[in-house]
């Protein structure tokens, strides 16, 4: 299978499309059936990180989605905030996290990564470029029968 791009203006609107290619993509790769709702959750979570991002930081870049079957099949999400942003609050306790001064995106950004590791046994987070950008690299088994 070739690798699947998709890259979206940051939108939440846009979330449900990269879900909806995303299990598409994943039964193609032969992805587990009962693993696809994991898979809708995850795409759905990393990408709505993403947008919020995007939005708390008045981004108009777009979302990059790139899909692939190689070594099982690989989502990566990658967003365009300052690096900072991206990773900082995956540090946070729940106290931090409570605090009415983090914004509704802020909020979104550091509580989607516990729900990512609660989908995907293999989650990777990371800078992608010089102080601008963060990857989340969601893998899951996968084989065509």
């Amino acid at each position: 299978m070739a690798t699947v791009k998709l890259s979206f203006s940051p939108a939440p609107v846009h979330v449900r499309t990269a879900r909806l290619v995303g299990v598409a993509v994943a039964r193609r790769a032969g992805v587990r059936e009962d693993l696809l709702d994991e898979v809708r959750l995850a795409i759905g979570e990393a990408c709505t990180r993403a947008v919020a991002l995007h939005r708390q930081y008045g981004l108009v870049d777009p979302v990059y989605v790139e899909m692939s079957d190689t070594g099982g099949y690989t989502v990566r999400v990658v967003d365009r905030a300052p690096i900072e942003a991206g990773l900082g609050l995956a540090a946070l306790g729940p106290d931090e996290l409570a605090k009415e001064s983090l914004s509704e995106d802020a909020l979104t950004t550091g509580v989607g990564f516990a729900l990512l590791a609660g989908f995907v046994e293999d989650l990777q987070v990371r800078p992608v470029d010089e102080g601008v950008g963060t990857e989340v690299r969601m893998t899951w088994p996968a084989g065509r029968a």
